[in-house]
């Protein structure tokens, strides 16, 4: 069931036109990446979605109310961390989460998102003094203090280390088992392939596609290539007969399957059953990243 609708979304700034006819949907419980490059509407796009800016054209509708109008009704139902969220470098954790908790007539208990959260321990900590994923973490909290049904997160990982970053991942996917619909806007591939189910390809203010993750690397490269050593001889022929399968090659001892779907467990139940042990197993397929290039460029006509 879609509980956010975005039909035909326009936005300018004077003469800059920064949102062209933006339409997509967000389904209950899934977690929804808005992806692209800086610049191409992300933001101005969920600052319409949340009721922070007032679309020049189109409707957006979240539960079936308006941000523009149902502002007030919304704010305890949407959770918002913003790219540029910032917080006074003195001001403590504990307090930014009491000074939140009193804007909502029935806030989450802040003590126990400050254990759920790993901020305990810097509770008495200014803003200031906090790690890039400590903030992090504390953003979210104060995202989720309102008991929102949306959480709706900004570029939350940009200035994080690799490690801070998959950490934060895993962040994310909590709020969705918690049963939290997330809009997680970002410009990094990886993370949407990681997280998201589906995601609304952005580019110059337009949607170029709309799909899952897998379902866009399909669109440009359907085939995959598994390549292994087996432990013992392989006649190809027991690979060759199965329907996911439209080439098998060798080059020296080393056997190369292409082919479509879910190439990868119909060659390794094969090799199973045979006994057969695929030694320097390697799984080759387009990425996300391709995939954004090669609709991007095809919105554009085939130009770069």
């Amino acid at each position: 069931m879609a509980i956010i609708e975005v039909s035909g979304l326009r936005k300018q700034y004077g003469e800059q036109a920064v949102l062209h006819d933006v339409s997509f949907t967000v389904e209950h419980g899934e977690i929804f990446g808005i992806l692209g490059p800086n610049g191409a509407g992300k933001t101005t796009t969920v600052e319409c979605l949340v009721g922070l800016r007032e679309p020049d054209g189109g409707t957006v509708s979240v539960f079936g109310l308006d941000p523009a109008r149902d502002r007030d009704e919304l704010r305890g139902a949407v959770g918002v961390q913003l790219q540029e969220g910032q917080l006074p470098e003195l001001l403590r954790v504990g307090e930014a989460l009491d000074l939140y908790a009193s804007f909502y007539p029935d806030p989450a208990p802040w003590e126990s998102l400050l254990e759920e959260w790993g901020l305990a321990h810097k509770r008495d900590a200014a803003f200031g003094k906090l790690s890039g994923g400590q903030k992090q973490r504390l953003f979210i909290a104060l995202a989720l203090i309102g008991r929102p049904r949306v959480v709706v997160l900004d570029e939350l990982t940009t200035g994080l280390d690799p490690a801070a970053r998959r950490d934060t991942w895993k962040l994310v996917e909590r709020i969705r088992d918690k049963g939290v619909t997330v809009v997680l806007v970002t410009h990094f591939m990886e993370e949407a392939e990681r997280l998201c189910d589906r995601v609304a390809l952005i580019d110059a203010g337009r949607v170029v596609a709309v799909d899952s993750p897998d379902g866009l690397v399909s669109r440009i490269a359907p085939e995959q290539i598994v390549s292994f050593r087996p432990s013992v001889p392989l006649d190809d022929a027991l690979l060759a007969v199965l329907p996911e399968v439209s080439a098998v090659t060798r080059r020296g001892g080393q056997v190369t399957v292409t082919g479509t779907g879910n190439l990868p467990y119909a060659v390794t139940s094969v090799l199973a059953r045979h006994q057969i042990v695929a030694r320097d197993l390697r799984i080759e397929r387009a990425s996300l990243d391709d995939a954004y290039l090669a609709l991007t460029r095809e919105a554009h006509g085939g130009k770069p």
